[in-house]
């Protein structure tokens, strides 16, 4: 029988959760069902994350229920010989409390003999809202079966909540565990894209053909290698113009000598996300055009790292951004000052969208765009109206998240520019992103994932490496 590492921090995620349900509470936490591909064939299994932030558990096929007096009671698969054989060693439930911390645990196959007894006599029923499909009617289903038992004096629970409320801000501010791994997947990230680097240098300098799957093969050979379970995401290997899409994926687009490649990848590592942007010259020399952009998006990016700090606002990385990149536009000759203004003129009218239409970050854990709100809560009743300068609809703000130690989130600013009249075409098809991954502190910011060189003298040297 095979212990949980760490069940005593899940243990205390769950007594956290239990004080929170109110008197009479109870919470139902499912994992993710697998997946099929095609015919008999299924995704690649991977677990829900807010059961995984309370067990540790990676089964499929496996509900958590917690009470307000703090009994967690897990529903797992049977031990099964024949299965075992098939698709390996099940811990089954009466290995179940030992090894992960919880009070009791039943097989999978009672659970809707067990809900009806578990909900009885409950008053509110907590479980995350539009995660799992067909969850809200199987719950319905429970709560129909403890109905028809009110005639002999059972009491049925009368409220529904979301626990994701409770999860998320749970799960917002990471702990010492958890800010550990999310080091080592970034050591593990920053490693592959350094492969993927050298490795582009490498095969232009030999006279090869060289696409963007070779780079994508370098980036998930180095997860593997030094034991991610998989990407946090689909990597984005874009070369030359396909930079310029936001969401390109890997696929056999040729690199070129003279053209910049931008890669998005990151690992998932028991659990946690990590996630870099890369961008770098083909063959290793940045041409002048090209220096000029990727100098304005790192200095934007120092700007936006210097605003990242325990007591600022979400936003704040944002707004520092965008002033440093509307002046830049216009230094550059991207955005015409007799036509857009001076920068603050840029700012007000959204002259910049054209080049940098996405924010400069999102949270960062579980999933690579994590859970929590971006509202400030102590302030979410505080709205203002302002009118958007491009679409002209009118939108609502709340106060952003005010950032707490133990926050991570993405700092990540672009730019890309497409043909168009009145742009410089010695810009055309040039798209530059630069991420990296911080951890919110007292007095700044730790950047995690600078195992990888950022700065583009830096970038270069690897790459005559």
């Amino acid at each position: 029988m095979t212990v949980i590492e760490h069940a005593s921090i899940y243990a205390q995620r769950r007594a956290r959760v239990a004080a929170q349900l109110g008197y009479g509470g109870i919470a139902i936490v499912p994992t993710a069902p697998e997946r099929q591909r095609n015919r008999d064939s299924d995704f690649l299994y991977r677990h829900d994350s807010y059961f995984y932030y309370l067990t540790g558990f990676t089964e499929p096929h496996a509900t958590l229920v917690i009470t307000a007096d703090g009994e967690a009671t897990l529903f797992c698969q049977p031990k099964d010989l024949e299965r075992e054989i098939w698709d390996g060693i099940r811990l089954g439930p009466d290995a179940a409390p030992a090894a992960l911390g919880v009070n009791k645990a039943f097989s999978s196959t009672e659970l809707a003999a067990q809900m009806p007894k578990l909900l009885e006599n409950r008053s509110t029923v907590w479980y995350p809202f539009a995660t799992h499909a067909g969850l809200e009617g199987r719950v319905d289903g429970w709560l129909q079966s403890v109905r028809a038992r009110v005639r002999f004096g059972a009491l049925c629970p009368d409220l529904q909540r979301d626990l994701c409320s409770v999860l998320d801000e749970m799960r917002l501010v990471k702990d010492a565990h958890e800010q550990d791994i999310m080091r080592r997947a970034s050591q593990i990230s920053a490693r592959a894209h350094v492969r993927a680097m050298q490795r582009s240098a490498a095969m232009l300098r030999a006279g090869q053909d060289v696409r963007e799957y070779h780079l994508d093969a370098e980036l998930l050979h180095e997860f593997r290698q030094h034991g991610s379970q998989y990407p946090a995401y689909g990597s984005i290997v874009a070369a030359g113009a396909n930079a310029c899409v936001l969401h390109y994926r890997a696929d056999e687009g040729r690199i070129r000598e003279g053209e910049l490649v931008l890669i998005d990848a990151g690992c998932e590592l028991d659990g946690y996300a990590s996630d870099i942007t890369r961008t770098f010259p083909a063959n290793g020399r940045f041409t002048g055009p090209q220096r000029a952009l990727y100098d304005l998006v790192l200095a934007s990016q120092d700007a936006a790292v210097a605003a990242t700090r325990a007591g600022a606002r979400f936003v704040d990385p944002h707004d520092a951004t965008v002033a440093v990149l509307a002046q830049g536009l216009l230094d550059l000759g991207l955005l015409d000052k007799h036509k857009v203004g001076a920068a603050q003129d840029v700012i007000a009218n959204r002259s910049y969208f054209p080049f940098y239409m996405h924010r400069t970050g999102h949270w960062l854990g579980m999933d690579v765009h994590d859970c929590g709100s971006y509202v400030e809560p102590s302030q979410v009743g505080q709205i203002s109206e302002r009118k958007d300068p491009l679409s002209g609809e009118t939108i609502k703000d709340r106060p952003s998240r005010i950032l707490q130690p133990g926050m991570v989130l993405t700092i990540e600013p672009g730019l890309y520019v497409r043909p168009a009249e009145g742009v410089p075409e010695q810009f055309w098809n040039i798209g530059i992103r630069i991420e990296d991954d911080a951890i919110v502190t007292d007095i700044g910011c730790e950047l995690i994932t600078r195992g990888v060189p950022v700065k583009a003298d830096e970038i270069e040297a690897l790459m005559r490496a």
